[in-house]
């Protein structure tokens, strides 16, 4: 897949040195910016994010009602961007408690999904399935509002990826009742 050349709009001046960056073939053969000044390349890739699935003893999900962009007001697991110091399942067990005030663990990783970002391009999302260990359910940090919900009362879910470690969550909660 070729990069878009509109990725690149708006990187204009090196992260290393400050001088000016022009768009330049790299020896993958792929547009990219490069420093006219120190030759380094800048790379655009995906921002990683974690995701939590987290149910409780009466078969209900945590949902929170973002505060911020992207999809402010609307409702979504707790997640958050993963910091260049943690690894998604660190991240997740931090998100868990900064947006609903919960202490948990992970039980196991749902997987991942690619979608789009307004504000990154693209994200990649870690989804977990995370044990409560503690603490006490309210909104916090990114969140107007925390609660539980049972899967068939699910309000609109603002992210893609979201949805589908629901579905991965519901389909392994199906399963277990067969």
């Amino acid at each position: 897949m070729a990069i878009k050349k509109d990725s690149y709009e708006n990187v204009n001046f090196c992260l290393k040195c400050g001088n000016k960056m022009e768009l330049k073939s790299d020896r993958e053969g792929k547009m990219r910016p490069e420093c006219t000044n120190c030759k380094w390349t800048y790379y655009k890739n995906p921002i990683p994010a974690s995701a939590c699935v987290i149910i409780n003893d009466n078969k209900e999900i945590v949902i929170i009602k973002r505060k911020y962009e992207p999809n402010a007001g609307g409702w979504a697991l707790p997640s958050g961007y993963v910091e260049i110091d943690q690894n998604p399942a660190d991240c997740a067990i931090d998100e868990m408690k900064e947006e609903t005030g919960l202490d948990g663990e992970v039980i196991i990783q749902l997987g991942y999904d690619t979608e789009f970002s307004p504000i990154y391009e693209k994200v990649i999302s870690f989804g977990f399935l995370m044990k409560v260990t503690g603490g006490e359910l309210q909104a916090g940090d990114d969140a107007v509002e925390a609660r539980y919900v049972s899967f068939d009362e699910l309000p609109k879910i603002a992210f893609p990826s979201h949805v589908k470690f629901i579905e991965i969550v519901r389909a392994l909660y199906r399963k277990d009742n067969e």
